[in-house]
């Protein structure tokens, strides 16, 4: 008689044979160049940009990070933050999406993020974008530690196993098929996982409520968390010595609720500004096959995200009403939604709808992987020190930068007190701070140039870093969260520069006047979709 844990293992060893089996499928296509390799061609349809660009954002801090964060300190933290990334994720496809894909084709057909920045100011030096691709690199491999951290933490949780080595495990599956196939792999994996990842939230969220003895039920016992089911105020756990949560009579405490002051409010709605700058986000509007698809990609992109976070809140929040006492402290909450799919679900389908959380981590870590191995390989390798290197050349030099954020990935994940959320928002500041305002600006002010370019990605980076280490520990106005100032600080950074260096030259002004114009369609025979 096959055990539960054994039909669990089965049904997330298909999954990895599935994925695997995609990133094969597209290797010969995808290592026929670099455009293919690192783009897809521009040939990739509105439903998979759609799903591809989501699943790729809503890394472990999906179905792990908002869970738990819901579970330890009730609605308003995840919900303000929630709020903040719907209204990021529209406004994102509603003012980048198309004029990006237009402007990356006007600016000599870039095919890297760093490369739009550089080619939109003319830097025949390329020292824009090897800042972007070092800042890439920097923040990118912190990105990829909080994917690795989900599948130890899966694994461990699921089956008790040594965590150090399922998170090894989980890193090599997403090394393997992004080192194969490139984009395209990554792209219909993304579409495969987005799939599932919503499949997993619905029928965990619906389980959940009947777990929960109904939704009367649930909200009575909710209710009477101080604090826990008001956007106005957040619940707080009182932790005793040994930074557990008490439980007295077989209920957890809580102390006084924190009232959310407009400041706090507006640091978590600040995680939507963050969109505007995320390369694994961005590259996805540079690779749509035609710029007029990008109006359903948004409605497409815009309705899983709502309905997805809105399951991703629902799950910590009735996993507190039906298992109480279980996590203890916000780290161990990360597992609320495996340990309710374990409860809800026979051996199979668990491993079914687990396998979502592998597929919201392993959609992120493989875009930042492929991310991080293009803007070296194409803009330093390529753009810096071989300027006359052949496309293989420049996929050799990717896959070696892979290797190397891979390894450093899995030395970051090595904690496994980590708390997911606050790794990832280190990432998301970081990244929004440096490269939002950039691309705002390149879209939509023609006086923006070289220096301004360089300051603000500098001002931004630089600022991250130092607001979260030296700022933020000192409390008061100085508590909001990082992106917001620091966002601010590189805007302010690229206006006042560019205002003091020299205009720029009248072919990058046409170049902005007419970006928007039509442009030549693609054949259809070389699309890439599903619809």
């Amino acid at each position: 008689m096959f055990t539960s844990d054994f039909w669990m293992l089965f049904a997330i060893l298909a999954y990895f044979i599935v994925v695997l089996t995609i990133g094969f499928v597209y290797a010969k296509r995808a290592n026929s160049s670099t455009d293919e390799y690192f783009l897809g061609g521009r040939k990739v349809g509105p439903w998979l940009t759609a799903l591809s660009a989501e699943a790729s954002d809503m890394s472990g801090y999906l179905l792990m990070g908002i869970p738990g964060l819901a579970y330890f300190t009730g609605l308003a933290d995840a919900g303000w933050t929630i709020i903040g990334l719907a209204v990021g994720t529209w406004a994102n496809w509603h003012f980048v999406a198309k004029r990006l894909r237009k402007y990356s084709v006007k600016a000599s057909d870039a095919i890297t993020l760093p490369d739009f920045y550089a080619r939109r100011v003319h830097d025949d030096k390329n020292v824009v974008s090897t800042i972007a691709a070092l800042i890439i690199l920097l923040f990118f491999c912190v990105y990829v530690g909080s994917c690795f951290v989900t599948c130890g933490k899966l694994f461990h949780t699921l089956f008790g196993l040594d965590y150090m080595t399922m998170m090894a495990l989980g890193a090599i599956i997403v090394f393997l098929y992004t080192l194969v196939g490139g984009y395209l792999s990554v792209v219909a994996t993304d579409f495969v996982q987005g799939c599932l990842m919503f499949f997993a939230l619905a029928v965990v969220v619906v389980g959940s409520i009947t777990l929960g003895a109904g939704v009367d039920h649930v909200a009575t016992f909710l209710s009477d968390i101080p604090g826990y089911l008001t956007l106005a105020a957040s619940a707080v756990p009182t932790l005793g010595a040994d930074g557990n949560q008490l439980i007295e009579n077989g209920s957890p405490v809580f102390g006084v609720p924190t009232e959310m002051s407009v400041l706090t409010i507006v640091s978590y709605l600040a995680w939507g500004l963050g969109y505007f700058g995320m390369p694994h986000v961005l590259v996805r509007f540079m690779g749509i096959r035609d710029a007029e698809e990008v109006r359903k990609s948004k409605y497409i992109a815009v309705v899983w995200v709502v309905v997805s976070m809105i399951c991703a809140i629902s799950i910590g929040l009735i996993g507190r009403a039906v298992i109480p006492t279980e996590f203890l402290t916000n780290s161990v909450a990360e597992n609320v939604f495996i340990v309710l799919a374990k409860m809800l679900l026979p051996g199979f389908m668990c491993g079914v709808v687990v396998s979502g959380i592998l597929a919201a981590s392993m959609s992120s870590a493989s875009s930042y992987l492929l991310i991080s191995g293009s803007s070296v390989a194409e803009d330093i390798f390529r753009g810096v020190f071989k300027k006359d290197a052949t496309d293989n050349q420049v996929m050799v030099v990717s896959r070696i930068v892979l290797i190397c954020v891979f390894l450093l990935g899995i030395l970051i994940a090595s904690d496994e007190n980590s708390v997911i959320f606050k790794v990832v928002s280190f990432a998301w500041a970081g990244l929004g701070a440096s490269f939002g305002p950039l691309t705002l600006c390149s879209l939509y002010w023609k006086r923006l140039n070289k220096q301004g370019a360089i300051a603000g990605m500098l001002a931004g980076g630089i600022s991250v870093i130092v607001w979260k280490y030296l700022l933020s520990p000192l409390g008061g106005v100085f508590g909001i969260y990082e992106l917001l100032p620091c966002f601010l600080i590189a805007l302010a950074a690229i206006i006042i520069v560019s205002l003091l260096t020299p205009e720029p030259d009248e072919t990058i002004c046409y170049e902005f006047d007419h970006y928007m114009d039509e442009e030549p369609k693609l054949k259809q025979e070389t699309i890439y979709d599903v619809a």
